[in-house]
């Protein structure tokens, strides 16, 4: 979500410096091949890098469709100079001196995304090629010869981070968390790479980011990796969602259950989906929202579509790689930006 206090909002981007002229706001041109070179260079704009976009609680979200009268708000706008990424990866920062998700990394230890057991490593591994996923395939940008993001996320590495990790109690800073991912990302264990993003965990009781639970869910931003200029760290804070029921859960209360048996990875997957699909399409925050500044995914916050009960009681939306899932929807863009198609699962 686009934070109205520290965004003008329905303003046009600035103009990245390395992007050419483009002849609409609204109409992203037809991407070119993938400009992997480009990418590895990404031009983003400082100024945006201060800022952070927020998953509204669900307090919040229904404040928001109560005062517009509306649940999903005007079409999505393309602003012109922004970029997505079009080969998306995801990293995770397990920051905890505990393991946070059952069968998850164990604090201190490194590896491929294919070696962490727990059902958020589950759900990125399985995420990319989903017909939910494509929705984001529907995304453009105009810079250099254009790009659109592809139907595949890789969840490369995991670093289970134990060094200065929070414990139940602690408030994190934004510049804590920044702080934290300058020093291991381009690392031998966690590579830098322009079109990762970075995922950052935390375990219960830990407030990440100062807001967590009443500001917001989750956020995501970016900012200039230290010492490699023209290199940025496109990161989202995922927080212990089960910390605040109701407010940043699908479901009232753990008695209800949820589709894997584990109420709080279940919890953070719901919000991780949203987070993921903002970042690709926004990653400098100046690409696609709509006039009231909302993401795609932000339009469709706490919207579930059709619902299906699994064998054990608890309800779910989708299934990727024989695994169910209750997840927010996204924003479908469709052929035509002028007659959008809204909130879908597919």
């Amino acid at each position: 979500m686009r934070r109205s206090q520290l965004v003008a909002l329905g303003s046009a981007a600035v103009l990245l410096a390395a992007c050419a002229d483009s002849p609409t706001p609204t109409q992203p041109l037809a991407p070119g091949a993938l400009d992997l070179a480009a990418m590895e260079s990404m031009d983003l704009d400082p100024a945006m890098s201060l800022q952070r976009k927020v998953h509204p609680t669900v307090q919040q979200a229904r404040e928001r469709q109560a005062a517009r009268g509306i649940q999903a708000g005007p079409p999505m706008l393309y602003h012109v100079g922004g970029r997505i990424i079009p080969l998306p990866r995801v990293a995770a920062i397990y920051w905890s001196n505990s393991v946070i998700y059952a069968g998850g990394p164990t604090p201190g230890t490194v590896g491929a995304g294919s070696a962490d057991g727990s059902v958020v490593g589950q759900f990125m591994r399985s995420l990319g090629g989903t017909p939910f996923w494509s929705i984001n395939n529907e995304y453009t940008d105009t810079c250099c010869g254009g790009h659109r993001v592809a139907n595949s996320l890789t969840y490369t590495y995991f670093h289970a981070n134990d060094v200065g990790a929070p414990v139940s109690g602690d408030t994190v800073s934004d510049a804590q968390i920044r702080s934290m991912l300058g020093s291991v990302v381009g690392s031998a264990s966690l590579p830098f790479n322009q079109q990762t993003i970075y995922a950052v965990f935390s375990g219960p009781g830990v407030n990440l980011g100062g807001g967590f639970g009443t500001q917001y869910c989750a956020y995501h931003g970016f900012f200039p990796r230290p010492g490699y200029p023209g290199q940025w760290i496109i990161y989202t804070v995922q927080p212990h969602n089960a910390d605040f029921v109701g407010a940043c859960t699908a479901v009232n209360t753990p008695a209800s259950g949820s589709p894997n048996d584990d109420f709080a990875a279940d919890a953070t997957i719901n919000v991780l989906s949203h987070e993921l699909e903002e970042a690709v399409t926004d990653p400098g925050l100046n690409a696609w929202y709509d006039a009231f500044g909302q993401e795609n995914a932000d339009k469709c916050a706490w919207t579930f579509g059709t619902l299906f009960t699994v064998p054990n009681g608890s309800k779910a939306n989708v299934t990727f790689a024989g695994k169910n899932y209750l997840i927010q929807r996204n924003w479908r863009l469709g052929p035509n930006l002028s007659n959008q198609v809204g909130c879908r699962l597919n």
